[in-house]
Order: structure tokens, then C-alpha cells, then sequence
């Protein structure tokens, strides 16, 4: 639900975690890419990192300390096998965790791929005042969780409360 409240367009960074993906073959990231646009949203950063926690966290760190980002966006690297790492490396770069995220993308999950939805690790949260999100790699996961959570939360006329409303108050000790 929105108001007539003037939308904010947010600058917001992409990555794609994974072993295999390039650019030329890297749907869920163009998929993002396109709905951050489509919602009037400024794509910032696009990029593709190797499933390996000391490349993710090292960029997402200079990502958050950059005041031109206000959002990343992360796909691949949530499942379970023992290269999934981005939860182990954005966890600790984040001073607040958003558990209902997580919580609301596996039971919109569950309706598409039933229990296979326990093997995702999505979460989301606030680090220095950047909020990130971290999806599977697949591109319908992509679609599903901007689709359905994260695009009416970046929508500053979303009723009855949106994140973004929270973003000048985010820093405050």
C-alpha cells in the first residue's frame, strides 16, 4: 500500500557470489539489476566475486562505508554446502539483523519449492547504516524476494512503515 509521499530513489549495489558466473551468464544479478531500475532506483555497483568470505566481506565492508550506497544486495552463497559462505561473511559486519527477512522469504519460499526452502539461508540486515539483503543465486529467488519484500520496503510511500523512512536514523547511538 503507498501514499502520494514522494518516492526516494536509493542508490543500491549488486553482487553476485559465485564460482562460476560471469557477467555474460549471470541472470539473478541482471534480473536485480533490472527491478532496482523498473522500481526508479539507481543500480550503483554491479559486480561478481568468487563464493569465498574474505572477498565478500572486503567488499561489502567498502561498500558500506561508501555515503553514495544505501543498499547491496547480494545472490549466491546462502545454501548449505561447504563453499555457501555470505552468511558467515556479512553476519559480522552487521550492527542490526532483520530476522523477519529471512523468516518471510522462506514462507513465501515454501509455497514455490515447498521444503527445500529450509536449505536457505537469506538474511538481511543494517551495517553502518547500509541495509543489505543476501538471496540465493537462483534468479526466481531474485525475483520472489524483491518482488514481494524488499521492493515495497525501498519504496518510501509504502504504508504503514518502510525502511527507508528509518535511513536518517539508522547512524544514531
Amino acid at each position: 500500500m503507498s501514499s502520494k509521499k514522494n518516492f526516494l530513489a536509493l542508490n543500491i549495489a549488486v553482487l553476485t557470489i559465485s564460482d562460476s558466473r560471469t557477467a555474460v551468464d549471470d541472470i539473478s544479478g541482471k534480473t536485480l539489476v533490472e527491478r532496482i531500475e523498473q522500481a526508479g532506483h539507481q543500480p550503483v555497483e554491479k559486480t561478481i566475486v568468487k563464493d569465498d568470505i574474505y572477498q565478500i566481506r572486503a567488499l561489502i565492508s567498502q561498500w558500506i562505508i561508501d555515503d553514495k550506497i544505501d543498499v547491496v544486495i547480494t545472490t549466491g552463497g546462502t545454501g548449505v554446502t561447504g563453499r555457501d559462505g555470505t552468511p558467515e561473511a556479512v553476519t559480522p559486519l552487521l550492527d542490526k539483523v532483520l530476522d523477519g527477512f529471512g523468516e518471510i522469504f522462506r514462507m513465501l519460499s515454501y509455497q514455490d519449492i515447498k521444503t527445500s526452502t529450509m536449505q536457505s539461508r537469506a538474511i538481511a540486515g543494517v551495517a553502518n547504516g547500509t541495509y543489505i539483503f543476501c538471496l540465493p543465486g537462483s534468479s526466481a529467488a531474485c525475483r520472489s524476494a524483491w518482488d514481494d519484500l524488499i521492493s515495497a520496503q525501498l519504496d518510501s510511500r509504502t504504508k504503514p512503515c518502510n525502511l527507508v523512512q528509518l535511513m536518517p536514523r539508522l547512524k544514531e547511538k
